[in-house]
């Protein structure tokens, strides 16, 4: 994921304790020790830190959604580049800390064919983002978000439910997609973290 880096082979490895500048009611909701995504021998792609216990709300009706009772915006976490970025489109996202924040794509024709299902996360600046309430309103999460990505699309990473059996995990998915296996809460999930959809 990192901009300019291309590494064959990436894994994971414990990221300790959330970043000291999140704030304390954020911080609060995390888990205590977060996954670090390295590639090869090189310095950490990203780290992530999921809530302790994954929001919940009403189970969706809406079709392709494999993560149907997360409500929209909910806060799922923190990640942080500790150099240049990139997300799931190949936008460049400077280094820094992200609130990570569940939203769906939209059925408009505009992305179909991006992935399976329509679960995603948004990342927002942190500083734009100190509060543990969920984001409902997706103009306003999509608005926060192009602050991460400078663009006029937001800064997105791809998730959906995992099968997996082993948390956390780095696995190869496809040709150059590597996804972190792990759970928010007790909830399985996979969050592609290195690798641009085509």
């Amino acid at each position: 994921m990192a901009a300019g880096v291309a590494f064959s082979q990436y894994k994971v490895q414990p990221a300790g304790p959330p970043p000291p500048d999140v704030p304390g009611p954020i911080s609060a909701t995390l888990q205590k020790d977060g996954s670090k995504v390295i590639g090869g021998s090189g310095p950490a792609v990203c780290e992530i830190w999921f809530r302790s216990a994954a929001p919940s709300g009403p189970k969706t009706t809406e079709e392709a959604v494999s993560l149907p009772t997360i409500p929209q915006g909910a806060l799922l976490g923190v990640l942080r580049f500790p150099g240049p970025g990139s997300d799931r489109r190949g936008q460049t996202i400077k280094a820094g800390v992200y609130t990570l924040r569940y939203s769906l794509q939209p059925v408009n024709g505009d992305h179909q064919g991006v992935a399976p299902q329509r679960d995603f996360m948004v990342m927002v600046p942190l500083a734009d983002d100190t509060k543990t309430d969920a984001i409902s309103n997706i103009e306003d999460l999509m608005k926060m978000s192009r602050k991460a990505s400078g663009t006029p699309h937001p800064a997105i990473l791809s998730m959906s439910s995992s099968s997996n059996s082993a948390f956390p995990e780095l696995k190869k998915d496809g040709e150059s997609d590597w996804a972190l296996h792990t759970k928010i809460g007790d909830t399985p999930v996979a969050v592609i973290v290195v690798g641009k959809v085509e």
